[in-house]
């Protein structure tokens, strides 16, 4: 692999492959699997990353938004596409580009309905979300009836699948939780299909949900973060490899005497001679203002230099005092050791945020040999 000159983020589409392949070990031959690739693809490139796992057999794609699957379909995605949070104004596009809608409420319901009716569609996907314990979108459990009522009054539109979203499916701690979510959905979903007079599609684990709870796996899974290579504890950690790694290089090295300054607002001064490394990167391509002034690293030749100071738009400084290395040498910033939850632990973070933050403006490179 060539050595980095300037900022990227190589993605390994093997370790993408050998991920979904770990996944789907986990399920039964017959349950289909869905890859969330919303946020850019988790920060990697949504486009890139769902043009691969279509080639492998994906069954559905996922995103939050209309245009993250608008962009799909411009990319040539033909597999279905589920919108977890499409929002009214952007329905119109949506049917156009036959993507197909998380309807959460009363209002998102009857709102389709009339637009899926003005453009004149016959039986349209949809997916009606079911809130069991995350409070965050989705219809009680006592809306059933009242649902079926209003499809009973429209051929526009037929339900493809029925859902939930578990929200702790990581913490074995609350495990109980979770199995009541399960037993929750599992009643909704026999209401649903007794009222309706036919099975949709039924899904509510994510990727901790597949790995820990595999009685819940129903008809469909949905993989997100555990796709990029990460499994929610240290246990499955070890099973999934990240996809992507962070590289940058040295631009300067500096010699900053004690008493001297680093960055803006001084926020570190320093209480010895020591050597800096300015590199790259800033919040404007994802290392946020939290890192910085003993929070957070990068490896330089395979050894930690402390990020110090604090964070600029565009660059970082990092402590070198101790290794050795020279300008134009590469950096990592994260990969696969460190990975990103390793680094984003010393903010207080967690590896979704740090992976999703990476801005567009970074350059991608794909790897796939």
């Amino acid at each position: 692999m060539a050595k980095a000159q300037e900022t990227v983020l190589e993605i390994d589409l093997k370790a993408l492959k050998y991920n979904f392949e770990y996944l789907k070990s986990k399920l039964q031959a017959n349950t289909n699997f869905l890859a969330v690739v919303k946020a850019f693809g988790y920060g990697s490139d949504a486009c890139e990353i769902a043009k691969y796992l279509q080639d492998l057999n994906v069954n559905y794609f996922a995103v939050a938004y209309t245009n993250e699957g608008v962009a799909l379909r411009k990319a040539g995605i033909t597999q279905p596409i589920l919108v977890l949070h499409p929002q009214t104004i952007n329905f119109k596009s949506l049917i156009e580009h036959c993507l197909e809608p998380s309807i959460y409420n009363a209002k998102i319901l009857n709102e389709f309905i009339t637009v899926a009716s003005a453009e004149k569609q016959t039986e349209y996907p949809i997916h009606i979300k079911f809130n069991t314990g995350l409070n965050r979108l989705g219809f009680s459990d006592d809306a059933v009836e009242s649902i079926i009522s209003k499809l009973k009054t429209s051929e526009a539109v037929k339900v493809k699948s029925i859902f939930s979203h578990l929200a702790a499916s990581e913490d074995l701690n609350e495990k109980e939780f979770t199995l009541n979510q399960i037993e929750t959905f599992k009643q909704i979903a026999d209401n649903f299909t007794n009222q309706i007079g036919y099975k949709p599609i039924l899904h509510a684990c994510n990727t901790s949900g597949v790995l820990n709870y595999p009685e819940a796996h129903f008809d469909m899974v949905r993989c997100g973060i555990g796709l990029y290579g990460f499994g929610n504890s240290e246990k499955e950690n070890q099973h999934l490899k990240p996809i992507g790694t962070l590289k940058t290089v040295i631009s300067q090295i500096h010699t900053i005497k004690e008493g001297d300054s680093v960055g803006y607002n001084r926020a570190f001064k320093s209480d010895s001679v020591l050597k800096t490394a300015t590199l790259p990167i800033g919040h404007a391509d994802g290392i946020g203002r939290h890192y910085g002034n003993g929070k957070g690293f990068v490896t330089v030749h395979g050894q930690k230099a402390p990020i110090i100071g604090n964070v600029c738009m565009d660059m970082i400084m990092v402590n070198i005092t101790n290794i050795d290395c020279k300008e134009g040498d590469e950096v990592i910033v994260f990969g696969e050791n460190p990975t990103a939850e390793d680094v984003a632990v010393t903010a207080n973070s967690i590896s979704y945020e740090i992976i999703t933050s990476i801005s567009q403006r970074v350059k991608r490179i794909y790897i796939s040999k």
